[in-house]
């Protein structure tokens, strides 16, 4: 069976799909991965008065019109290199337009989509309704309102061990971007100090960032995701901001299973899933903290076993690849 994924893998989360499908007997796999680093030389200098007119008088960027060139080439180009495929599953179909994904469908028997974000702010309007045979998405809101079939992120690691509270450098962690969950993570900042917990707290931007919670810190270089492991494994729990109009559970939630590690989220949908439980996940208004220090002095609760498998990437491969539904 040949399986191709197509996504714009930023963050390396959709390597470990593939990975899971070239463990799997029968099963040839391979990733066209849209995230490949464009750079855009200009031909001469002309080219770049070009473009400082461009962006001046007409709001257009050269370097942003070749880039989404880029992208619509690429995986036409590896598929006519690599033949029919048994199932194509498109990640972030929004970066694709009509056209391209036209011609992908070409290529395969079947062509899944999976939206691991609102179509709110990754909008899919531009595609017809027939562009894809299966769309999966993980935002409640989406699966009601356009008929989509439900599907949650996944855990990507390993299980860890559980830890002692005592062998953290940090009782909590978060690397957001800088937007409106700032406001909250304020608030969670100047709480953590209040109990005098130890925060480790990090904004990723380029911009200047004021009025921030002096616990807060602000980088301004890429978090590698090596990085970002070791800051979780370094810390007792995990804390989730939730975007405004997301309605599904961020990698974070599957992070901290894996880890087996504690997570404040302000994601009230959590409570829906048979993982939640109130001695693990704490759950707390954006509007009005309210963070317990018992929380930080009793130990992680594991999961029993079947309900931590549902959760796996192998579970969600089955689910995309081998279910019937």
């Amino acid at each position: 069976m040949k399986i191709c994924l197509i996504s714009f893998d930023y963050w390396g989360f959709d390597k470990h799909i593939v990975d899971e499908l070239e463990n799997r007997d029968g099963v040839e796999a391979v990733h066209i991965n849209l995230h490949n680093n464009f750079k855009y030389t200009y031909p001469n200098f002309l080219y770049r008065i070009k473009n400082f007119f461009w962006k001046t008088f007409l709001k257009k960027n050269l370097k942003a019109i070749e880039r989404h060139k880029a992208i619509q080439r690429l995986p036409v180009e590896r598929l006519e290199q690599l033949g029919p495929q048994d199932c194509i599953l498109m990640i972030r179909p929004d970066v694709l337009d009509a056209e391209t994904h036209k011609t992908i469908k070409k290529y395969t028997k079947q062509y899944y989509a999976y939206l691991y974000d609102s179509t709110k702010r990754f909008s899919i309007e531009h595609l017809p309704e027939n562009t894809f045979d299966k769309i999966f998405s993980f935002d409640e809101e989406d699966v009601k309102k356009h008929n989509y079939i439900p599907l949650c992120n996944y855990i990507y690691l390993p299980k860890k061990d559980i830890k002692l509270i005592t062998e953290f450098d940090y009782n909590a962690f978060i690397v957001i971007s800088a937007d409106e969950r700032l406001a909250t993570l304020n608030k969670i900042a100047a709480k953590m100090l209040q109990l005098q917990l130890k925060t480790n707290f990090i904004v990723q931007t380029v911009k200047t960032i004021t009025h921030l919670h002096e616990n807060i810190e602000i980088s301004r270089k890429e978090i590698r995701h090596d990085q970002l492991m070791e800051y979780m494994d370094q810390s007792q729990v995990f804390v989730d901001l939730v975007r405004h109009g997301h309605n599904g559970l961020s990698f974070r939630v599957f992070e901290a299973l894996a880890y087996q590690k504690k997570l404040i989220t302000t994601n009230s949908a959590i409570k829906n899933y048979d993982f939640y439980n109130p001695d693990n996940i704490l759950v707390i208004d954006s509007e009005n903290i309210s963070i317990d220090a018992a929380f930080f002095t009793t130990p992680y609760t594991p999961l029993p076993e079947s309900v931590y498998n549902e959760y796996t990437i192998s579970s969600w491969v089955n689910k995309v690849f081998f279910s019937r539904l």
